[in-house]
């Protein structure tokens, strides 16, 4: 079970691929306009509501980029997601009475966790982003690196109370609805710490080491990449753009959204030039495009096939999306928006494989050519960037959550 953008759904058709293939049968809770994404998987579909791309292009999703701060777009996201998570809860009940196993995302946890309770099923946590409160970096949605061990833990504790607020009213009335004694959010998730509840997480721990002071329970798995099929091909004349000249260089936001599209977009195509760079645009929910004979616009493309082709990869720093770079072992730029893809971006960086990211806030044609012609001119980038996708390479996230499923059953 999972809801948000595109992001936090692709990589659970790849988990469900993978637990499918081990012999589980296996449905994916979620909005319904990403049933496409398990098409041919193996993986079996319910539909929720709430289109998540219409909510990020309405007055209220806009809103979001009036905020200068982490905590400011939280607090905007937190009050918009109160308002959406009620139509979800109907559906996720249905899903579970056909259920015997619930596995939750981060950004359903609370709602789904109840009602795993209510229907008195065995559940478990599967999460894309570190969540869990730790003295080792600070909350990765403030997109603030650290603010010292004990503001950080802190400052954990401060968000997810934030996110319980998102939840509160509609648990407190499915818990009644479901026969079960009313407590608040907050009170649920301590009781799922003192039963160290299982949560396992689908990065590297070679991206991000799992934290010393996380409780017991808390685990990293390794990446659950996203489900392409053995015969996805990149289109054919994205193939020709790709075969007539040097690598390119992808620059794609995903499913963020961006104020003034063609401004970013000429300031993007700008910057390649500057470089010496061809482009490969990808439109995403920002609406990005480029014209010209270097330059090639493209809609949704496996990065699994297009990436490993690139001479670097310029991206959002959603979660997704820098690991499918990693994967590739090609240097990034990150261009972080809001939320966690600070975090990420910093890891990025961190790690040798990019030269310093270019946050969409004060972002100019001049600093992104400035990072490219570093990223692309300096071997040590993808030197780190492809022994570093050797090691991920070697890591199966799935057989983790597999054996939990497992020990879950008994």
């Amino acid at each position: 079970m999972t809801a948000g953008s595109r992001g936090d759904v692709a990589p659970y058709t790849g988990l469900g691929h993978g637990l499918a293939r081990a012999g589980h049968e296996v449905t994916l809770v979620t909005h319904g306009c990403f049933e496409y994404l398990v098409a041919g998987s193996g993986v079996g579909f319910h539909a929720l509501p709430v289109d998540p791309r219409a909510e990020l292009e309405s007055t209220r999703g806009r809103g979001l980029h009036r905020s200068a701060t982490g905590a400011g777009k939280l607090i905007r996201l937190v009050g918009m997601a109160r308002a959406l998570v009620g139509r979800m809860a109907d559906d996720l009940v249905e899903a579970a009475h056909a259920s015997d196993v619930l596995l939750l995302s981060g950004s359903l946890g609370p709602l789904g966790h109840t009602v795993a309770e209510g229907l008195s099923l065995p559940s478990m946590g599967v999460y894309l982003q570190p969540l869990a409160p730790t003295g080792d970096f600070a909350p990765p949605v403030t997109g603030v690196r650290s603010w010292g061990p004990a503001v950080n833990r802190a400052a954990g504790h401060g968000v997810n109370m934030a996110v319980e607020r998102v939840f509160a009213e509609t648990v407190r009335t499915l818990r009644g609805r479901l026969g079960l004694p009313p407590l608040g959010p907050g009170a649920v998730r301590r009781a799922r710490e003192r039963q160290s509840w299982p949560v396992h997480h689908g990065f590297s721990p070679h991206v991000v080491r799992r934290p010393r002071d996380w409780r017991a329970g808390l685990d990293v798995a390794g990446y659950w990449w996203p489900y392409d099929g053995a015969d996805a091909q990149l289109p054919a004349a994205l193939r020709d753009f790709l075969d007539a000249g040097p690598p390119p260089v992808f620059v794609g936001l995903g499913s963020a959204t961006v104020p003034d599209p063609g401004r970013l977009s000429a300031h993007v195509v700008r910057a390649l030039r500057a470089a010496g760079l061809r482009g490969v645009i990808q439109r995403g929910w920002g609406e990005l495009h480029a014209t010209g004979d270097d330059m090639f616009t493209v809609g949704e493309v496996p990065h699994s096939r297009l990436f490993p082709r690139m001479a670097a990869v310029v991206h959002h720093a959603g979660a997704g999306t820098t690991a499918a770079g990693l994967r590739a072992g090609v240097p990034a730029v990150p261009v972080p928006i809001q939320f966690d893809e600070g975090f990420w971006a910093t890891r990025l960086v961190s790690l040798g494989v990019s030269p310093g990211a270019v946050p969409l806030r004060g972002f100019s044609a001049a600093r992104l050519t400035a990072a490219l012609v570093r990223a692309t001119g300096d071997p040590s980038y993808r030197r780190r960037a492809t022994a570093l996708a050797a090691r991920i390479g070697a890591e199966d996230g799935v057989r983790p959550v597999a054996d939990a499923i497992g020990r879950l059953a008994d």
